[in-house]
């Protein structure tokens, strides 16, 4: 739904993940092979992949200042089981975190939380503050309190509702 531009490094995969489920629809690209495609995942691994994104899902409500949208798995939990390891560029000497082999989806969402953490963007990516929407969004305000996912549909939305509260 969002119009934003795409979250730097990693983060677009983490925001890719969470925005394969379409709350106000119910669609869900997990469910079919074309939408597990871009994540390499098989049928098997849907739901595990659904575990995760819900769990992110919530982290990324709570980087907005808002509860979990349910009861979900720690997203520290999930991460713990993800094999990564140290890489070491030889030509610059940067050290980063990587994914043992590059099929896991679970090792690929935990290199680039690593990532963001490390060049201080983890926070910034958070969920719609709408509750018929929750997509990622990667939040370039500022001020770093960017609500909505789209200032012209879910911002619009909460405040022509809030409008009408008022009675006007």
């Amino acid at each position: 739904m969002s119009e934003r531009s795409a979250p730097p490094g990693g983060l677009a995969l983490v925001q890719d993940l969470v925005n394969t489920l379409d709350i106000e629809t119910g669609g869900d690209a997990l469910d079919t092979a074309g939408g597990r495609e871009p994540f390499g995942l098989t049928e098997g691994d849907a739901g595990s992949a659904r575990e995760l994104r819900e769990s992110l899902r919530a982290t990324l409500l709570a980087h907005a200042g808002h509860p979990p949208h349910r009861e979900v798995t720690p997203l520290g939990d999930l991460l713990a089981r993800a094999p990564l390891v140290v890489t070491v560029d030889t030509a610059d000497g940067s050290a980063a975190l990587a994914p043992v082999d590059d099929g896991p989806l679970l090792s690929r969402i935990a290199a680039a939380v690593a990532e963001a953490v490390t060049a201080g963007t983890w926070n910034r990516l958070k969920a719609c503050e709408a509750v018929t929407c929750r997509w990622a969004y990667y939040d370039r305000s500022p001020a770093g309190r960017g609500r909505w996912c789209s200032m012209q549909v879910c911002g619009a939305r909460a405040k022509m509702r809030r409008y009408r509260a008022k009675g006007a």
